[in-house]
């Protein structure tokens, strides 16, 4: 079969710079007049860490946790990831060693644990947990990133509501707010999660990370707990207007070289692919993508192969990688089964893309509208077919960075490495 050639192009965003000195950008927003009032010497504070592949995420943690040595404080960190790492204490802190989040590293211990406290009922009825190592501390601070969320559209998705319900949930609140927002949607749920959270009075404040399209650390905000829904609704606005996209809405195939849970919750952004396949939520307009061919995981997924399922075709190798305790785990609680569905398969790259291109419609492969991306975290470079060509001439945002060259394929019949 003939393929289409190809051509690496770059996306020129337009972007906020990364920060150059993450913890002194920490020292200065933890360092917000009255931010801090509430925690006194020989406090114990815990500190929330997640499970995604977040820039710098070890050292924002570090500084947070100097800064709250350095006021009298006695902080540790605790994994705030629902049901992840085959809810287990120990598979927890196995994802956090992954992230060099250690005791070694930010200067605070780890306690893992998946026991969780009782703390009320939301205004749905809906009973919250929270962390029983978390709660049992005289603070929490809570620190994450704010992003998109792969299944919903609001004015608040991923970041510290999510990270207050879900996160120190635990299982035990992963499971019933997922359960809940199948009836009333999640970012309901969230927002009167958090509301019987931040009553407890145990949240001292939250840390807000931006990334930019580059996947570089962009913002740090801290935010106070009487302001805090309001700045993360603001905060959320500014992540939307910086989360980076494919260059074209139409395309016959996309070929996603690695999926993971260290680059999305679902493996593959779901605002990038336009699909997000979640019960009770609308389908996304755009992007549309008639056929996606996931390649491989990524290692820090340790065999979650969260978001197969949003594929059309896949390798035999991830398949093969799938730990499918952990992934079956993660999407039992989410709710989503639909979403680990696995693809159709082949050994090698080359079958599976013979078999993509003749899915496609009435379209040659050669003439067909191809775009290969390393992940959907990194699309400021990506390869394109050469029927894409004439419209990347004409237009200012995107930059051609190579030649043209037919798909390159290894011995064993699959794709060579995209050098991104």
């Amino acid at each position: 079969m003939s393929y289409p050639r190809m051509i690496r192009i770059k996306q020129n965003f337009l972007s906020v710079p990364a920060i150059r000195d993450i913890e002194q950008e920490v020292y200065n927003q933890l360092s917000k007049p009255g931010l801090m009032s509430e925690v006194k010497p020989g406090d114990s504070v815990a500190v929330t860490a997640g499970s995604r592949g977040i820039a710098n995420m070890h050292i924002i943690l570090k500084a947070v946790v100097q800064k709250l040595r350095d006021g009298g404080a006695l902080p540790f960190i605790i994994p705030a990831m629902g049901s992840h790492g085959k809810a287990t204490a120990e598979g927890q802190e196995e994802i956090l060693r992954h992230y060099e989040i250690t005791e070694e590293v930010t200067g605070a211990p780890i306690k893992s644990c998946m026991e969780t406290v009782q703390v009320g009922h939301n205004r749905d009825g809906i009973p919250v947990y929270v962390d029983r190592n978390a709660y049992e501390a005289d603070h929490i601070v809570v620190v994450n990133r704010i992003k998109q969320h792969t299944d919903f559209e609001g004015k608040i998705e991923s970041g510290l509501i999510k990270m207050m319900g879900i996160g120190l949930g635990k299982r035990d609140g992963a499971a019933t707010y997922h359960k809940a927002s199948l009836h009333y949607g999640l970012e309901r749920v969230m927002r009167g999660v958090a509301e019987v959270v931040l009553a407890t009075g145990k949240v001292a404040f939250g840390l807000g990370v931006i990334e930019n399209q580059y996947d570089e650390t962009a913002i740090i905000s801290a935010v106070p707990v009487s302001t805090l829904v309001e700045d993360e609704e603001r905060l959320q606005k500014k992540a939307k207007e910086m989360a980076a996209r494919l260059p074209f809405d139409e395309l016959d195939v996309l070929i996603v070289d690695e999926i993971g849970k260290d680059i999305s919750g679902l493996g593959m952004d779901t605002k990038v692919i336009g699909r997000m396949m979640h019960t009770g939520e609308k389908e996304l307009e755009t992007p549309k993508i008639t056929r996606i061919f996931v390649r491989d995981i990524t290692p820090n997924s340790m065999g979650n192969a969260a978001g197969i399922g949003l594929a059309d075709f896949t390798t035999r190798r991830l398949v093969d990688k799938m730990d499918r305790e952990s992934t079956y785990m993660n999407f039992i609680t989410a709710m989503g089964p639909q979403k680990i569905r696995i693809p159709i398969y082949f050994d090698t790259d080359q079958e599976v893309l013979d078999a993509v291109f003749q899915t496609i419609g009435m379209v040659e492969p050669e003439k067909s509208r191809v775009v290969r991306i390393k992940n959907t975290l990194k699309l400021h470079e990506v390869e394109v077919s050469e029927a894409l060509l004439e419209t990347v001439k004409g237009r200012d945002d995107l930059e051609i960075a190579g030649q043209l060259k037919g798909m390159e394929f290894g011995s064993e019949g699959n794709l060579s490495p995209l050098d991104i």
